[in-house]
């Protein structure tokens, strides 16, 4: 699963460039060795703040993919766009380490099922 947010309207109008990064996460899960019919983009969510997963249909469906074991890997630009509080961040991570799915940005691929992983995504949620 792909993961692409931007926070306003505004930011989707004025800044194409972080968009165009973001949609390009498609071909770096097929260079990752993801089969392309098996790679999903989740884009329900641009112009939505990641301040709460209340209104964000998109990170809801991604939840809801991930628990019942049909995600192998959430890719994301940057992970702060997955959640911006502790509150949707951690269930994330647990959920992801229950049920062995990886997730990455471009900085790396990360276990949040491992200590090591559990760690730096850790870190990374703090800094948003």
């Amino acid at each position: 699963m792909i993961y692409i947010r931007q926070s306003t309207p505004h930011q989707m109008v004025n800044n194409q460039e972080s968009l165009r990064l973001q949609y390009a996460l498609h071909q770096r899960a097929g260079d990752l060795g993801w089969d392309e019919n098996n790679i999903e983009v989740i884009d329900a969510d641009l112009g939505q703040s990641g301040t709460a997963a209340a209104h964000r249909a998109g990170f809801k469906d991604l939840l809801g993919r991930v628990t019942l074991g049909e995600v192998g890997i959430v890719l994301s630009y940057e992970v702060t766009r997955l959640a911006r509080n502790c509150s949707d961040w951690y269930p994330l991570l647990d959920l992801c380490g229950y049920r062995q799915c990886l997730i990455g940005d471009r900085d790396g691929i990360y276990d949040p099922g491992s200590a090591n992983g559990r760690l730096l995504l850790g870190l990374k949620g703090t800094v948003t």
